[in-house]
């Protein structure tokens, strides 16, 4: 076999070594998919496509590469002992990251590993789908998928992959041919999905979704260096037009609760139209609710082992974008997407197991929680069971007075590393399933919720001139938050392209889409805390080192990009 498709047929071959029974791929379990049988075309072709969307999603790769460079997330080498990781984070977040950044390429491998599996499946399912109704709507979510697939890899490097025969290699797409073969194959199976399998499968809203947020890419991925992106009427018209689809489909609803949209139970919330299947049974995980938090926070009283590890904090550039929207008002009390307190300490601070909850959003200053004697030793209880709860004692350090107190200031200094450095995040519920905090996640990772259909649209809108009607939209998603009135978001006054990055920013904090939204609003060149980078050639990651050198045989096949 010739090096020059190694990278690109590796995840095909390994695909039938991939043992699928450990899962029994409940991602097409009747309970999504309205009776469907777990056939063996089901377990060996359609459900490995699917099977890596949750370590895509890992903290370690998609959510690095698509937070930690941009001006929300921040991790430093905290205390000089964890997260150093050879720098790569720091590269990450001030854009100096090389073709042997490690977060890249594992991002590189999972998503031509998906597209790999995609290839495969589909050569099984279009035979039968001939003459089998089953196999039909498989093969239209594979090819879905793939395409979806394919319109990361041309965001996040510029190219996508054309590949339909196994054995043969892919076609590199750049620019206007990748967006038109990716929009292509989303308009040629929306017609064979159904509407009734989500969130976990693909369906036609979910395509109708993902194509609003291509046509409104569309003007960077074509010309991901411009000094100004042409964003055109047209282009606008369809996100209008398949966000129009969606809205009015009447099968989706914004939560009022904006947290329960991330919550372990949100399978089934009516916000969710595309996402990433997150159940425990699915080998899903919880890095997500465990990276942002302290070392000295345990999120289940059953599990002592299941602890945070003191990763990324937001920015202060963040944070003050946030202190700036709500002015003389503290954002937790003006804004339901900032802040929800969900651990109520009693008067005697004991509660039992089944009412500990913890707080989520964005943590600031001393923080409480349970309470224990030292490293892995078990939570202190009363004589009744129940757990008690107190300021959290920061065990790293000898003082007796040393306590877990969270700060506004963060950045790549010794003391701005510390532990104690930059407000941290807890978005996504602790999954109650996990025995170590790191494992058996239960929250669904949204890839496209109702919320962001309004936002596509409204910005849309305002790049039609049409302020008003984009104020409208946004106004509406804030005024959806209405679980707790105290905090529902006020209506906005005004729009333009700055307060519409700033919204979308609070709406869509930690969920895999910062960069992207930073380079369509010109804004990745910007400085932030501990990044100075103006260099516009990163707006793409370099392709792998070790992808190029399986390519090294056939001159000029893969080319780096511009600038590495």
């Amino acid at each position: 076999m010739k090096n020059t498709i190694k990278f690109a047929i590796l995840a095909f071959v390994m695909l039938f070594s991939w043992n699928c029974t450990d899962l029994e791929e409940q991602i097409l379990d009747e309970s999504l998919s309205g009776g469907a049988s777990e056939s063996d075309l089901v377990k060996n072709s359609v459900a490995p496509v699917y099977a890596l969307l949750p370590d895509f999603f890992l903290h370690t790769k998609y959510f690095a590469v698509q937070q930690i460079s941009s001006d929300e997330a921040i991790l430093p080498y905290r205390g000089g002992r964890d997260w150093g990781d050879n720098g790569i984070y720091i590269e990450l977040h001030q854009h100096t990251y090389t073709p042997e950044h490690r977060n890249v390429r594992d991002c590189w491998n999972g998503l031509t590993t998906m597209i790999s599996r995609s290839v495969s499946a589909i050569n099984v399912l279009t035979p039968l789908a001939e003459t089998d109704t089953e196999a039909k709507v498989y093969l239209a979510e594979v090819r879905g998928l793939r395409a979806y697939y394919n319109m990361i890899t041309l965001d996040l490097w510029g190219l996508a992959f054309k590949k339909d025969d196994p054995n043969v290699v892919s076609e590199i797409l750049r620019g206007d041919d990748a967006i038109n073969y990716i929009k292509s194959e989303f308009e040629a199976v929306v017609g064979d999905l159904k509407n009734d399998v989500g969130p976990g499968r693909l369906t036609q809203y979910g395509v109708y979704g993902l194509l609003a947020r291509l046509h409104l890419n569309a003007a960077v991925w074509r010309d991901p260096y411009a000094t100004n992106f042409t964003f055109t009427p047209a282009d606008m018209d369809k996100v209008i037009e398949y966000s129009d689809m969606v809205i009015n489909s009447g099968q989706y609803a914004l939560s009022a609760e904006y947290f329960a949209i991330f919550n372990n139970d949100n399978h089934t919330n009516k916000e969710l139209v595309f996402a990433v299947d997150q159940r425990p049974d699915l080998n899903g995980h919880n890095r997500m609710s465990y990276f942002s938090m302290s070392d000295n926070f345990y999120g289940n009283p059953l599990q002592p082992r299941g602890n945070g590890t003191d990763g990324p904090a937001i920015t202060p550039d963040f944070y003050d974008s946030w202190v700036e929207a709500n002015g003389t008002t503290d954002p937790a009390e003006a804004d339901a997407r900032f802040f929800w307190e969900r651990m109520i300490i009693p008067a005697d601070s004991a509660i039992a197991a089944t009412a500990f909850e913890v707080n989520r959003g964005i943590y600031r200053g001393p923080q409480y929680g349970l309470l224990n004697t030292g490293r892995q030793l078990p939570f202190i209880q009363t004589e009744d069971g129940r757990y008690k709860i107190g300021k959290l004692r920061d065990w790293r350090r000898a003082e007796e007075n040393a306590y877990v107190d969270f700060i506004k200031q963060i950045d790549f200094t010794a003391e701005g590393s510390n532990y104690n450095t930059g407000y941290r995040v807890e978005k996504y519920q602790w999954s109650k399933e996990s025995t170590d905090g790191r494992n058996r996640g239960e929250v669904d990772f949204s890839i496209i919720r109702l919320a962001d259909l309004y936002m596509m649209r409204a910005e849309a809108k305002l790049r039609k001139s049409d302020a008003a009607g984009a104020l409208a939209d946004v106004n509406l998603v804030r005024a959806s938050r209405t679980a707790r009135p105290a905090v529902t978001p006020k209506p906005l006054t005004q729009m333009n392209t700055d307060i519409l990055f700033r919204e979308r920013g609070f709406e869509f904090y930690w969920e895999h889409q910062r960069r992207t939204d930073m380079i369509r609003f010109g804004k990745y060149e910007g400085t932030w805390t501990e990044k100075t980078n103006s260099d516009v050639k990163k707006r793409l990651f370099p392709i792998p080192q070790t992808a190029i050198d399986g390519a090294s045989d056939n001159e000029g096949y893969l080319v780096q990009n511009s600038g590495y």
